[in-house]
């Protein structure tokens, strides 16, 4: 039995990694009243009585949990430098619920609520497959290589996270350079501050200052929208969708997001666990699931997950107490709508270097944390999450200039880009991540037959559509779903099938 440790409440760290986690909510949480006003047209009472409360729930219940998990883990292993799973609203369940459900429903019918009832009935339903997930999942991280697991993360943090905020950082050099440059002291260079004050806190600090100087903040008037919201039991609402069949016209959305969620959860599993902290796989999941139930039932529309980014939070000399901060804060403004007012005092600058580094640690860690022979396979699996950003770029820039992919078409594209294969590679493309990192892993080890078992999984993802089949709505890009719903794609994974089986066996006819 290991001997009993000491592992305090809060350090000051946890300040670092509660500025830095505060920061990522906060957006969530302003792109979910930004779209839900301006795209599907809900009514604040809805958006701040019903949703917000609902997330405030869940982010609340889950951050307590994950932290309790930490102390528990630093019980039974006698360590005290034990970090809390980071946990908040999944960013890309966010924009697809929205853009792919919840906008869909109001253009057909113009009734911005049962947009959100349908948004509940996702939400609820992502739950579940995270919970029935959370059954299987240690034997798929006991067959997945790490580097398989690892690369598929480093490939969201370089391109959704670092080059995001890189671009938000140099937008406005003024005011976001100088606090990025103080978390690189801080956390680079392991630079003390005066007074001990905390990395995040004095680029808080300052990038707020310099804003305010600068006059970036003062162009519009103080509205706190103050009003306390009582959480409201929406079982009544998920019900109700949940017995018309039209939102199983969305199960093309709903499925394969939640199927996306527990394997991105279970890569930040595997992901705390190569920085040190071997979290449960079980209980980890279930919590994310039940997290995402208790969401919907409360009236968010949105599912938590548990975040990306724990080494970096870790490498910040967090704890578990950055956890419970973020649970609070976030629950308070949520609980009395107080977000805009946050906003207005604090510019989003001044805290994103924060995740700018939370990006690096990561892509650093896929590399660090698996055999240095593996690194070629690591890389492998960081393509289809570049083209996913790609595509990203492709369509933002078609709707600035008036258009969508769909009006313009592929056509346009075919001598200047290969814009059918990097729509095929980007969907599914957290799935296609893992499978050509692992193929690239048991190439290297030369294990052949596990290559060309992960070839033949593949050659199955394709024929129902789970990767690389896509068709062009009015709406972006969606999934296409049904028996070869990708043919040529399952006839070429198929094919590698074939082609490992072979050379295994004329490697183990040599012997």
């Amino acid at each position: 039995m290991m001997p009993p440790v000491a592992y305090p409440w809060f350090v000051r760290k946890d300040l670092d990694g509660f500025f830095g986690l505060m920061i990522d909510n906060l957006i969530q949480l302003v792109l979910i009243v930004s779209l839900c006003r301006e795209l599907i047209h809900l009514p604040d009472s809805y958006i701040f009585g019903r949703i917000l409360p609902g997330a405030a729930i869940s982010i609340l219940v889950g951050n307590f949990f994950y932290s309790w998990q930490a102390r528990q883990l630093a019980r039974e292993s006698g360590r005290e430098n034990v970090t809390a799973l980071p946990y908040g609203i999944n960013t890309v369940s966010l924009f697809a619920y929205v853009f792919f459900i919840m906008l869909p429903v109001y253009q057909e019918t113009q009734d911005p609520i049962w947009a959100w009832k349908v948004g509940l009935v996702a939400c609820f339903l992502s739950g579940v497959i995270e919970i029935l997930g959370a059954f299987i999942a240690d034997t798929v991280r006991r067959i997945t290589p790490r580097a398989a697991l690892l690369s598929a993360l480093a490939g969201i943090a370089i391109t959704f996270i670092s080059m995001d905020f890189s671009f938000r950082i140099f937008a406005r050099p003024m005011i976001a350079l100088a606090p990025m440059a103080l978390i690189f002291l801080a956390y680079f260079s392991h630079q003390r501050f005066p007074l001990g004050l905390p990395g995040g806190l004095v680029a808080i600090l300052v990038g707020t200052a310099l804003a305010w100087g600068l006059g970036a903040m003062s162009g519009g008037s103080w509205d706190a929208g103050f009003g306390l919201a009582r959480p409201v039991f929406s079982g009544d609402s998920l019900w109700e969708a949940l017995r018309r069949p039209a939102f199983m016209n969305y199960l093309s959305v709903i499925l394969p997001m939640g199927i996306f969620n527990v394997v991105g959860s279970l890569q930040n599993i595997e992901s705390a666990d190569a920085a040190g902290d071997h979290y449960r796989t079980f209980p980890s999941l279930m919590a994310n699931g039940i997290g995402s139930v208790a969401a919907a039932l409360f009236g968010s529309a949105f599912p938590t997950t548990i975040y990306i980014g724990h080494p970096g939070w870790k490498r910040l000399g967090a704890r578990s107490g950055y956890s419970v901060l973020n649970g609070i804060f976030v629950a308070l403004i949520c609980l009395t709508g107080t977000i805009q007012a946050v906003l207005y005092f604090i510019p989003l600058e001044a805290g994103i270097g924060i995740l700018l580094y939370i990006g690096i640690i990561i892509v650093a860690q896929s590399f660090q944390e698996t055999p240095k022979e593996h690194a070629p396979a690591v890389a492998l699996g960081l393509f289809p999450a570049l083209a996913a950003w790609g595509l990203l770029m492709v369509e933002t820039g078609l709707k600035a200039g008036g258009k969508s992919l769909y009006e313009v078409g592929l056509a346009p594209f075919t001598h200047s880009l290969a814009i059918h294969g990097m729509i095929s590679l980007e969907r599914g493309f957290i799935f296609t991540s893992m499978i050509l990192a692992a193929i690239g892993v048991f190439l290297i080890e030369r294990e052949f037959f596990r290559a060309a078992l992960w070839s033949l999984a593949a050659a199955f993802l394709a024929a129902i559509g789970i990767i690389h089949a896509y068709e062009l709505t009015p709406g972006g890009v969606a999934t296409r779903f049904g028996f070869l719903a990708a043919p040529e794609f399952a006839a070429s994974y198929l094919l590698l099938f074939i082609l490992f089986l072979a050379v295994g066996w004329w490697e183990g006819s040599q012997k």
